[in-house]
């Protein structure tokens, strides 16, 4: 028998003996995929993404085109989009750019599960163009959200390449969380899913820039952890999260999963947001995102919404709902 023969021989017989869960496992989230997708969202030629605008419309497509090249199934009333009406007194009808959010679905596999979701969201929009600092005017809004959106892209990557979930999977990037919940608002009033079947809601917000207090690199906290079993359940099975330690700011209240959650559904926000004083500010860039950091908790990410699907549904713990 020839080397060359053997080599073969001895490469079959390792990859047999792989488990179907290792082989069919999606090559994990790397610094230069964020890299790709988070330079293309928080770019200036989207003009910061202010809802009702051009830069948003070109945000919306390119996270649909985004969802095709991942092979997700369109959920939107017009392919991946739901369309969103605009309130002329909010968006000057003269200035207005048809809104829209953008969803995807991964399908569940389980006889007894597969009627239940998870939502895995980020909103896409930020301030757009506004007074400039130092010469710039383009609020990029790279960490707030380009990056939660970037996450429920990589994630649904992962997560449609790897063994089929028990549960659905429901990808959104929501319009309008800066001017008061709209697209979230207008997806609870017409759920392409009826609501009484999402089983949770996880929301990916700020996660460009580690946090001393999650941890450091590649770890994240939960907003209102102690409110359900979620994040209990996630870190017993080893997700790099820990409780948010900034009760004062009100995170868990501040973004669109308090929409969710007041509606029962167990909803929850993955953030490293630490303070820094680039928020709201032309300065939040693609120059000050750690990439490697970025990807880590992407990952983790990944693992979290695996679980989610595969294993236990949420519950509120008692006092926990809002």
């Amino acid at each position: 028998m020839t080397k060359r023969i053997l080599t073969i021989l001895v490469t079959i017989t390792a990859v047999a003996g792989i488990s179907g869960a290792a082989r069919q496992a999606a090559p994990a989230t790397t610094p230069a995929d964020v890299r790709r997708i988070l330079s293309a969202l928080a770019d200036d030629s989207m003009e910061g993404r202010a809802s009702g605008t051009r830069g948003a419309q070109r945000a919306a497509r390119y996270i649909g085109a985004q969802m095709r090249r991942i092979g997700l199934e369109p959920l939107g009333d017009s392919g991946y989009f739901q369309r969103v009406p605009l309130s002329p007194d909010t968006f000057p009808a003269s200035k207005r750019y048809p809104a829209v959010n953008v969803l995807g679905v991964i399908r569940g596999s389980d006889p007894a599960l597969k009627n239940e979701y998870v939502l895995v969201d980020a909103h896409y929009d930020h301030l757009g163009i506004g007074p400039a600092v130092k010469g710039d005017s383009i609020y990029n809004g790279a960490d707030d959200d380009a990056s939660g959106v970037t996450a429920v892209l990589e994630i649904a990557r992962q997560l449609i390449s790897g063994p089929k979930p028990k549960r659905t999977i429901v990808f959104a990037a929501m319009m309008g969380e800066e001017v008061g919940l709209i697209g979230t608002s207008w997806y609870i009033a017409h759920p392409p899913i009826p609501l009484e079947r999402m089983a949770a809601n996880l929301e990916i917000e700020m996660i460009g820039r580690p946090d001393s207090l999650a941890g450091g690199a590649g770890r994240a906290w939960l907003t209102g952890y102690a409110r359900s079993t979620m994040g209990d359940e996630l870190a017993a099975k080893g997700i790099p999260i820990v409780a948010d330690r900034r009760l004062d700011q009100h995170f868990f209240e501040r973004s669109d999963n308090i929409a969710f959650a007041q509606r029962g559904i167990p909803a929850h926000t993955l953030s490293s947001f630490n303070l820094h004083s680039d928020y709201h500010q032309p300065t939040d860039d693609i120059t000050k995102v750690d990439f490697m950091h970025m990807a880590g908790v992407i990952n983790a990410g990944a693992r979290a919404v695996r679980l989610l699907t595969d294993g236990p549904k949420p519950e509120w713990k008692p006092g926990g709902r809002p």
